[in-house]
């Protein structure tokens, strides 16, 4: 089996190091890590950067693996979450399973977070993202807000060394084109995802991507089996690698 990772923001695929890592010693070597246009990758200028645009994006990125090994294992952290179920919805001739952390997200009464709500507000979000991503920047001080928000210190810094000022402009594109009700009304199509067998991961102190409600009852809409991962946050391949990659190979083990 091909497994592909898909990360999300503020990230590139560094943010998986440690989990591949811990793949590796469960025997899971054919791994693919995708960076999303923006995120560890070029943003071309013609390229939207919309939810839709980077389903289409990953569809396509998918396509030749498929066709030369068949439907892959896809694994979506933070925005690659969404970008995960989008193709889960749309094309699940691509996939054998999918997993996701994001599906809180999809639910009719998901409320964005404060740091999405200021990308979403015109000015706001421009002085938030040129402070964190722009030329004249305090590398450190972008650091220790990783690090704050629970990413490892090492896992961190060769984060922020990929990020740049196309991934700001990546994310103001992309959350303005996500303010509810988009994220609602694309949820009604989660049912469509179980037509593949998926995973939610639970990070019970991850906070941003929906309360522990929201993100059962879209596993249950979605078809998908719950793992908890008790204590950890948002970054919770980063943080414990080793339990990641264990519900992960069990998962695969019973799909």
């Amino acid at each position: 089996m091909t497994v592909v990772l898909v990360h999300g923001n503020p990230e590139t695929p560094a943010v998986w190091d440690l989990l591949v890592d811990a793949l590796a010693h469960h025997g899971v070597h054919d791994v693919v890590r995708l960076a999303p246009p923006g995120f560890g990758a070029p943003l071309p200028d013609d390229f939207a950067a919309t939810p839709e645009a980077y389903r289409d994006w990953l569809v396509g990125a998918l396509e030749p693996t498929v066709a030369a090994d068949g439907p892959v294992d896809l694994v979506g952290h933070d925005l690659g979450g969404s970008h995960t179920l989008r193709v889960a919805m749309a094309r699940p001739d691509l996939l054998r399973s999918w997993v996701s952390d994001t599906l809180g997200a999809f639910e009719p009464d998901y409320v964005w977070h404060e740091l999405a709500q200021r990308w979403q507000t015109p000015g706001v979000g421009e002085a938030d993202v040129a402070e964190r991503f722009g030329p004249g920047r305090d590398v450190d001080a972008v650091v220790a807000l990783l690090v704050g928000r629970g990413m490892p210190e090492p896992v961190a810094r060769r984060v922020v060394a990929g990020q740049d000022e196309a991934m700001g402009r990546a994310i103001l594109a992309h959350y303005r084109a996500a303010v509810q009700p988009a994220m609602a009304e694309a949820g009604a199509h989660l049912p469509d995802a179980a037509r593949r067998p998926g995973l939610a991961v639970l990070a019970t102190a991850d906070h941003v991507v929906g309360d522990d409600a929201q993100r059962r009852r879209a596993a249950a809409r979605a078809g998908a089996r719950v793992a908890e991962l008790e204590g950890l946050g948002h970054w919770w391949m980063a943080q414990d690698p080793e339990q990641g990659a264990a519900v992960l190979v069990d998962f695969w083990e019973n799909v």
